[in-house]
């Protein structure tokens, strides 16, 4: 009863803050209301919209692409990393600093100062492109329908890779160095070492981190608003940036508490997904 006192003022207020809206969120998916006068009950209305809403599944889609690309890239970058930060590399605590400064940017800086990078007039990656003779790739890389999506992604993955490492690497500390070198005196190469002997032992890591990443690629909102809005003709909407327009720029709040509801019970399932896979790949 002790502990439970001591536990019940953060509960209330979690429960507040978070456990409220999210019930009332649930509630609003029912309804139909533009923000004035009282909400209209509409049953399951919403949730069949969403069958036949083409918008939606193309955001899902590239949700999809945003968690998949956005997760494996820098986690295994930072693993590896990590683990060569971590084999006594000189000025490995230089090194951390420098790929973790790009974490505390804001990611509307970040948004701003690459929108600048790839401007397909004066920015630096097509002026680069230029000067050493590949002007032929130049090109409007947020403007594109091709390109807008996987640029917008490349920010965000250079953004949050430095997190990776940090966090792998604090995992790493806890790798007894005995066992690699035993496996190493046995004759196991270094990818036998490294998947054998170091991953196991920083399992719990390495999916907190993985399960993290997942969760954050279907919340992605802030850096795709700043760069894109979610163009051009929707090539880089996202779940969170249609249902932001949904909600706010059509005044749809019923529809857009469903899209967000969507958002996230497929961002859970997905997570749940990859703690069983992680778990059962050992």
């Amino acid at each position: 009863m002790a502990g439970l006192w001591f536990v019940l003022p953060a509960l209330v207020v979690y429960f507040m803050f978070f456990g409220l809206p999210f019930l009332a969120t649930i509630g609003l998916s029912f309804t139909d209301w533009n923000g004035l006068g009282w909400p209209d009950f509409t049953g399951i209305a919403n949730y069949a919209r969403l069958a036949v809403d083409g918008a939606m599944w193309s955001a899902l889609a590239n949700n999809l692409i945003w968690v998949v690309l956005g997760t494996v890239v820098p986690v295994v970058v930072g693993l590896i990393l990590a683990v060569m930060l971590w084999s006594d590399a000189r000025g490995s605590v230089a090194y951390r600093t420098i790929f973790f400064l790009p974490v505390i940017l804001s990611p509307v800086v970040i948004g701003v100062i690459w929108g600048w990078i790839y401007n397909p007039l004066f920015g630096l990656l097509n002026t680069g492109l230029r000067e050493i003779g590949l002007g032929r790739w130049a090109t409007g890389w947020l403007g594109e329908s091709e390109t807008a999506l996987y640029a917008v992604l490349l920010t965000a993955i250079w953004s949050y890779f430095g997190f990776c490492i940090v966090v792998l690497f604090a995992g790493l500390q806890k790798v007894n160095p005995e066992l690699v070198e035993a496996a190493r005196i046995d004759g196991a190469s270094a990818p036998q070492r490294f998947r054998h002997v170091i991953v196991p032992q920083i399992a719990p890591v390495l999916t907190m981190v993985i399960v993290y990443t997942v969760i954050g690629g279907f919340n992605a909102f802030d850096m795709v608003w700043v760069m894109t809005q979610g163009g051009p003709n929707n090539a880089s909407e996202v779940i969170a940036t249609y249902t932001y327009e949904v909600a706010f720029r059509g005044n749809e709040y019923g529809y857009g508490a469903t899209l967000s509801m969507v958002m996230s019970v497929v961002a859970l399932l997905a997570a749940w997904a990859t703690m069983v896979l992680r778990r059962r790949a050992g």
